[in-house]
This record gives structure tokens, sequence and C-alpha cells, in this order.
């Protein structure tokens, strides 16, 4: 297994909440990533992120890991979410809000 395999795996387990995007939350280098920061960040969480822009080796192996062809990729404990459309319906729906709560509170009672 290649070491970016092994680079993405521990990036997704030892994050609880992780966004694969272009650019950083600060200034996103694309719309989807922008639209899934904002929504992510209206949840007023802390998130971990990773700049594919800036990883040329995770943005060719994360598709092909996740089985899921674009990004951003949203990643809550250990389990794929989704990309942009996903987020933001989500989001739209208050069932980001809840996985996101969900998340950060079963990691601070562990």
């Amino acid at each position: 297994m290649s070491n970016t395999i092994e680079t993405i795996k521990e990036q997704i387990s030892s994050n609880d909440i992780l966004l694969y995007m272009k650019g950083n939350p600060r200034a996103p280098q694309c719309g989807f990533s922008s639209q899934a920061v904002q929504a992510l960040m209206s949840c007023g969480e802390r998130f971990a992120f990773v700049n594919i822009l800036d990883n040329p080796d995770i943005r060719a192996e994360l598709p092909k890991f996740a089985n899921w062809p674009t990004f951003p990729q949203l990643w809550v404990k250990g389990e794929l979410v989704g990309g942009c459309d996903i987020i933001v319906e989500m989001a739209a729906n208050g069932e980001l809000q809840t996985l996101i709560k969900e998340a950060v509170g079963s990691s601070s009672e562990e």
C-alpha cells in the first residue's frame, strides 16, 4: 500500500471532522469548497482540513480510496459524508449540525 493511502487513513482516523478541499477555510480555491466551508462553519465547531492543491498525491489517491470522484470531501468520524451538494443539503435541513455536534460530543466523552 502506498504511503499516500497511509497518510489519508491517518488523517481520517485522527480527525473527527475533516474536509478535503481546494484551498483553505479562509481562502477556498473553488466555489464548491467555499460552499462546503460555509456550511461547516455555520455548525460552530472546529474542523480539520487538507488543501489538496498543496498535496497532489492525496488529490490523486483520495478519490480512489474514497470511491468518490470529486472535491470537497467531508469525513466525519472516519465515514465519508459526501461532497458539496450533500453538505449544503444537509446544512439546509439541519442534518449537518446534528452530525457535527454528535461527532464533537462523542469525542469529548471518550
